[in-house]
């Protein structure tokens, strides 16, 4: 069966602007256009945007989306398994944050009591789902699934106080790395004190700590546009500034 651009619109609830866009980048190409110059979309590209709705849902980018649905090795019954999965995950996160509304319902009603320790396990796991989502693949490539699964364990069993230490110690890690920028040093003083506040962030997530891993985790910054986009959100050129304060700070660059 084949759809007008309208049709297929209407047919998976989006715009005729978006599937015009997704022709425009490249990830959903028309199978055809007939002489009076309408797109025509057969079966292949329905179950294109069935994919690419997918992974949207999922909180994809669409350059993200691109690289794999036009990658020769893409599988779509795989990518459905894929997708499958990570649905299950999503109810099961959406589950968990549920039922803990419900007990602290029951706790502000005077029901039921909570520990502190699980009104903020559902957060926790969480911000552990979404870092997968967004770096998991490349950090476990980097660092092995070991170590991650490991760091992932430490943040779930953080208290109260620790979560709250962590984070006032990235506050403090923004204003002074900003700080520190404006100086254009990377070996000086602030920025130096820059390096070590990030040393003492990442001891709160990692089993362990060195100097190699911390020094190839501030290239990693540099190296993958999403670490750099976050650092440099603010003031362009931030991300490098980092990197270069820490391998000073342990001692890979002089």
């Amino acid at each position: 069966m084949e759809y007008t651009i309208q049709k297929l619109a209407s047919l998976a609830g989006v715009s005729t602007r978006t599937l015009r866009y997704y022709d425009e980048i490249g990830i959903l190409k028309p199978a055809r256009i007939n002489s009076s110059g309408y797109r025509i979309y057969g079966q292949e590209q329905v179950n294109r945007l069935q994919q690419i709705l997918f992974y949207r849902e999922l909180g994809v980018g669409l350059d993200r989306i691109k690289e794999i649905v036009t990658a020769a090795s893409f599988e779509g019954a795989k990518a459905l398994r894929d997708h499958r999965k990570k649905l299950l995950d999503k109810r099961d996160q959406l589950d968990k944050l549920i039922a803990n509304v419900d007990k602290t319902i029951a706790v502000t009603e005077g029901r039921s009591t909570m520990s502190n320790k699980e009104k903020f396990d559902g957060f926790k796991k969480k911000m552990i789902e979404d870092n997968e989502k967004k770096y998991g693949k490349e950090i476990r490539e980097k660092y092995g699934k070991d170590t991650v699964e490991a760091s992932n364990a430490k943040v779930m069993n953080m208290t109260q106080e620790q979560y709250d230490e962590v984070t006032a110690l990235g506050e403090e890690l923004h204003l002074t790395l900003a700080e520190a920028f404006k100086t254009g040093n990377p070996a000086g003083e602030l920025a130096q004190k820059a390096a070590d506040l990030h040393k003492q962030w990442l001891t709160y997530y990692w089993k362990e700590y060195s100097k190699e891993a911390h020094a190839g985790l501030a290239q990693m910054y540099v190296d993958d546009e999403r670490f750099t986009a976050y650092y440099d959100k603010e003031q362009p050129g931030t991300a490098e500034f980092l990197r270069d304060a820490i391998h000073i700070y342990t001692g890979m660059k002089n």
